[in-house]
């Protein structure tokens, strides 16, 4: 979630509810949460990365047939990929999703950020609880739980990942840092390139500074037009960007800027599916 918008919560529902399906049938299988990474021999090939100024869609909201050109697609986990384009699959990865809350408070209670009077700590824009990167112990247990969800998008054919909520220590009430939160991208970039995924830091100029210690390989950045922060992130991915903007005014100044070196779309905020009275979908 960018710190300069909210995140449309429909965009999300897919999500929601794929997570909690998704974690009951890992507990009916038996499936435990150790070590994130045991289990995952070297890949057999590096991961391919998606090509700059590539024509670019956002379907996190719902999927649906991309328009002509369309080279570089991100979709929810939950979907299917794309046939014949690069497929960016979405994973909440530092947040609770609103209909997994009960999942979490049930098998894993101890990855639910608590405030000193054991209250959960909430994205309050949008209802979902911080997850804990606080510790070497829960960063371990989380990106087993993660690293399921990141197995899941390279069996459906995805090539990359995008975790979202990067900046969650922002929301935490001094609970977490940036420090934590870049230990915890670290492991999930190492369970994606394991699975020869490519893996792209979502939003979080701030942490711009350290994106090669951290691993990551390109950036989806919503709205960076709008905060003057598309500069630094061509910089540091060498072009390999994905906008987002939301209002005409980002996306006419992200195309006057940037348009014939950066992937720029702009989409309604519930990124909807065309059919709907809110659909956009404009490059430039």
């Amino acid at each position: 979630m960018s710190k300069h918008t909210s995140v449309p919560f429909h965009r999300r529902n897919s999500t929601a509810a794929a997570a909690a399906a998704g974690a009951v049938a890992l507990i009916g299988a038996g499936l435990l949460f150790s070590d994130a990474f045991a289990a995952d021999p070297a890949p057999a090939a590096k991961p391919v990365l998606p090509k700059a100024n590539a024509t670019f869609d956002y379907q996190i909201g719902a999927p649906y047939t991309p328009a002509s050109g369309v080279k570089v697609i991100s979709r929810d986990r939950s979907a299917k990929p794309a046939k014949g384009l690069y497929n960016i699959c979405y994973v909440n990865a530092f947040q609770a999703q609103p209909d997994a809350l009960s999942w979490w408070q049930k098998n894993h209670p101890g990855l639910i950020l608590k405030d000193k009077n054991n209250h959960t700590v909430m994205d309050e824009n949008w209802g979902e609880a911080l997850l804990d990167t606080s510790t070497e112990a829960k960063r371990n247990e989380l990106a087993a739980i993660v690293g399921r969800w990141i197995d899941g998008c390279a069996k459906s054919g995805f090539q990359a990942v995008e975790p979202d909520n990067l900046d969650s220590y922002e929301r935490s009430k001094g609970l977490l840092t940036k420090t934590d939160n870049s230990a915890f991208a670290k492991l999930i970039v190492q369970k994606a390139h394991a699975k020869g995924l490519a893996i792209g830091q979502k939003n979080t100029a701030e942490m711009l500074s350290e994106h090669t210690k951290t691993g990551f390989d390109f950036a989806v950045a919503e709205e960076c037009a709008e905060y003057n922060e598309c500069g630094s992130y061509a910089k540091a991915y060498d072009n390999r960007v994905y906008v987002i903007e939301y209002e005409d005014d980002g996306f006419h100044k992200a195309c006057s800027s940037w348009g014939k070196s950066l992937s720029i779309v702009q989409r309604d905020r519930d990124v909807t599916a065309p059919g709907s009275d809110d659909y956009t979908f404009r490059t430039c």
